[in-house]
């Protein structure tokens, strides 16, 4: 997952990226509203966790640029304010779950997870897609019943795809969901054409049909 961390106070901000990036998810950080807005111009994200106090401005802005934005990234807020008003405010305007400070990284990593899988594929475990099946708890893959090693980036990538099933996606939304910022310093698509031919062929191996088609000039399309 591709996550944006909007938290003003260094510490904590670095401790919840740290525990996220040891799953093999992608976290970018901000520490100001102004950051958060052009971080969400020019990227998208899979999901947001935001702090409703930050020293340029409230949080809440952050959440009428996405509705605003018609986006579907999930929100997660994480504040030290705790009031019902607040909570309330924050899911009125499209926040989908609300964290007090102090709290656990565990528990902070398993209401992402229960957003994300509520938002993205209805509460689906398995999620399946003819005869692909991804354990979204165990990160695993089986193409008819027989498990399927695939690298993290692979993964991602079956996941995104089937998520995004039956929808042009770009050679740039591709690169921007799976690698972030790092996609910057590359000049050409050469790293996806190698992810794409790798995971193609492992599940072709394993007798499962070629369901990611090439649009030449345009991207790639996920379908039967």
């Amino acid at each position: 997952m591709k996550f944006l961390i909007i938290e003003d106070e260094a510490g904590l901000r670095q401790n919840i990226a740290d525990y996220l990036n040891g799953d093999g998810n992608i976290c970018e950080c901000c520490a100001s509203l102004k950051c958060a807005i052009t971080k969400l111009t020019d990227y998208l994200y899979d999901c947001v966790l935001l702090d409703i106090g930050l020293p340029d401005g409230e949080g809440f802005a952050v959440l009428d640029f996405l509705r605003n934005g018609l986006r579907n990234e999930s929100v997660l807020i994480i504040s030290a304010k705790g009031s019902l008003d607040d909570k309330i405010k924050a899911l009125n305007i499209g926040a989908d779950d609300y964290l007090t400070k102090p709290f656990h990284l565990a528990e902070l990593k398993a209401r992402v997870e229960a957003v994300y899988r509520r938002k993205t594929f209805s509460s689906n475990n398995p999620v399946i897609f003819n005869e692909i099946s991804v354990d979204l708890h165990g990160r695993s893959v089986e193409v008819n019943g027989h498990s399927l090693t695939l690298t993290r980036k692979e993964y991602d990538m079956l996941l995104y795809f089937i998520a995004n099933k039956g929808k042009v996606i770009s050679k740039n939304a591709i690169a921007e969901h799976l690698w972030g910022d790092e996609m910057d310093i590359h000049d050409h698509y050469d790293f996806i054409y190698t992810h794409i031919k790798n995971l193609r062929k492992k599940l072709m191996d394993a007798n499962c049909n070629d369901y990611i088609k090439s649009l030449y000039g345009i991207g790639y399309k996920f379908t039967a």
